[in-house]
Formats: structure tokens, C-alpha cells, sequence
């Protein structure tokens, strides 16, 4: 067998293998997903799946009030309600907003924190600013959603409960959490 026929036949062996490379990652998507599924980690396909597997306390009603800081960022942060009526188990969702009042882009992060301090055990958060930084440019303003669920299991006398974030700038790789002294609980 001469190169060229050689050179031939490793040519088609390396075009089996690259086909059969990409069928075998064509099929992983599928096979992620069902065994997500059957699993429940990272279960992409069910988004809603905490507010359907969550029974709604109509019987009880807290209060939840919302607050918005900043720490040495020129920027102006508030929720667009100060609090929120909700029933434990029921899906909520409130707005906040922040506007970059300096001539230059920058980066923040926000920090939840929680009173009483047992609530990080009861909240769950769907979407929430605070999962990522946040970039805004010079004069930027923007609305932030935050979808949470309040567990029913949070003690009954428990009746007014707070949400607070603040923001820290992030500079130079710096994370918010480093700035801010203390890991969050999200």
C-alpha cells in the first residue's frame, strides 16, 4: 500500500470519528436533560417546579418589607415598593431600581442579607440581580426583578419579615462578598 492509499484510509477513519464524536454529543442533550429530570439537579426543564410543589398558607399573611443600600457607589438603588403583603408558599415578585448617576461605567454586586436572620432558611429565590454582577453605564437606568417564595414553614409568629440588599462596587477582579466581609446566602 503506497502513502497516498494510506493517507486515504486515515482520512476516512478520522471522518468516522469525528462523525460519531458529534452523534455521541448530539444525543448527551437529551440524556442531560432526562436525567435532570429524574434527578432534580438543575432541572432546566420545570422552572416553576418550587411554586407547584409548594402549598400556599392562605390562612396566613406577612409582611415583607424591602430595602435597598449602596456603599460608595454614586448610584441611586430602591425597590419600587417598600412591602409587599404574601402568604407563605406563594410566589412573589417586586421590582427594583438603579441608576448609575456618575459619568463612568461600574460594576456592582449586591449582597442580600435577611431579618429575622432565619429567614435565609425559608426564602427561596428564583431570579434574583444578586445572583450576578451588575454593569451600568453612565447614567443608566434599569429594572431589576426579584421572584422569591417564602416557605410555610417559617415559624407562625413570625409576621413581618426583611429583604435588604446593597450594593458594593466590584473593582479589579475584587468580589462583593470580599468587600462586603462575609459571604452571602443566596
Amino acid at each position: 500500500m503506497n502513502v497516498a492509499q494510506s493517507n486515504l484510509v486515515m482520512l476516512k477513519k478520522l471522518l468516522i470519528a469525528a462523525v460519531v464524536m458529534f452523534a455521541f454529543g448530539y444525543a448527551m442533550i437529551p440524556f442531560y436533560e432526562k436525567f435532570c429530570e429524574v434527578t432534580g439537579i438543575n432541572n432546566l426543564l420545570q422552572p416553576d417546579t418550587l411554586s407547584e410543589n409548594t402549598q400556599v398558607d392562605i390562612n396566613r399573611l406577612l409582611t415583607v418589607e424591602l430595602d435597598a443600600n449602596t456603599r460608595g457607589l454614586p448610584w441611586q438603588f430602591k425597590p419600587l415598593q417598600s412591602s409587599v403583603q404574601v402568604h407563605p408558599g406563594e410566589l412573589v415578585e417586586v421590582i427594583y431600581e438603579i441608576k448609575n448617576d456618575s459619568n463612568r461605567e461600574i460594576i456592582g454586586q449586591a449582597i442580600p442579607s435577611y431579618a429575622p436572620q432565619l429567614l435565609s432558611q425559608y426564602l427561596k429565590k428564583l431570579e434574583c440581580f444578586c445572583f450576578s454582577k451588575q454593569v451600568l453605564k453612565p447614567h443608566e437606568v434599569r429594572q431589576m426583578p426579584v421572584q422569591f417564595v417564602i416557605e410555610p414553614g417559617l415559624p407562625v409568629d413570625i409576621k413581618t419579615v426583611t429583604i435588604s440588599y446593597t450594593f458594593f462596587e466590584l473593582s479589579n477582579g475584587i468580589a462583593a462578598t470580599d468587600v462586603a466581609g462575609k459571604a452571602s446566602k443566596i
